[in-house]
């Protein structure tokens, strides 16, 4: 059983890391591996989801497989200026992990309960990828509603591309920005006798 000073330091360390984390845009090689992201996934996975539905998978792009897709979603760039930029964009980090929304019918769990708890994993994940020292950034990604990116990541009709996860190492000597801490008072209120 844990002590509830152990569990505060626990928190306390949690806590620390959250208020840690910054996007990290500027990536480089290595990325983890095959092992360490199933195991970094499955501790993402106890992120709050109601039902344990897990509405949602990952697909890992590294390699070649990254420009194959700057390709596809090149494709589908409306002028020939963007469709460069496009491209270029699935190339800045070693590994892609493509967040996509699988939703289910359910007769209690509606569909945005569902789409949070793909979010919550996805912050999970860049949570637990940052307190293992690794870099990343959540960006939608360009065209992530193109036929032909849907088609190169084998996207099915009921699901939807949340965008990409951007993992790798944090260029050195790149110190991510400091953040001043958010004034939250006007996003918080209280219905009922409070102790405040």
């Amino acid at each position: 059983m844990t002590t509830v000073p152990a569990a505060r330091a626990a928190a306390g360390i949690v806590e620390t890391a959250i208020r840690a984390r910054r996007s990290t845009i500027r990536l480089t090689e290595p990325a983890p591996g095959p092992d360490e992201l199933l195991d970094l996934l499955a501790a993402a996975a106890t992120a709050p989801d109601h039902g344990q539905l897990r509405p949602w998978r990952v697909i890992a792009i590294c390699g070649d497989a990254r420009a194959r897709l700057g390709e596809a979603a090149a494709a589908a760039a409306p002028t020939a200026g963007l469709a460069e930029r496009v491209a270029a964009k699935h190339l800045r980090a070693p590994l892609m992990l493509a967040v996509v929304f699988q939703p289910r019918d359910h007769p209690t769990i509606p569909r945005w309960e569902q789409l949070a708890a793909t979010s919550a994993m996805a912050t999970t994940l860049l949570l637990l990828l940052d307190a293992r020292g690794w870099g990343g950034v959540w960006f939608g990604g360009p065209c992530p509603d193109a036929p032909q990116v849907r088609k190169q990541l084998g996207i099915g009709d009921g699901e939807q591309l949340l965008g990409y996860l951007y993992v790798g190492t944090p260029v050195p000597g790149e110190a991510p920005q400091p953040r001043a801490a958010a004034d939250v008072r006007s996003k918080l209120s209280w219905l009922g006798d409070t102790a405040l």
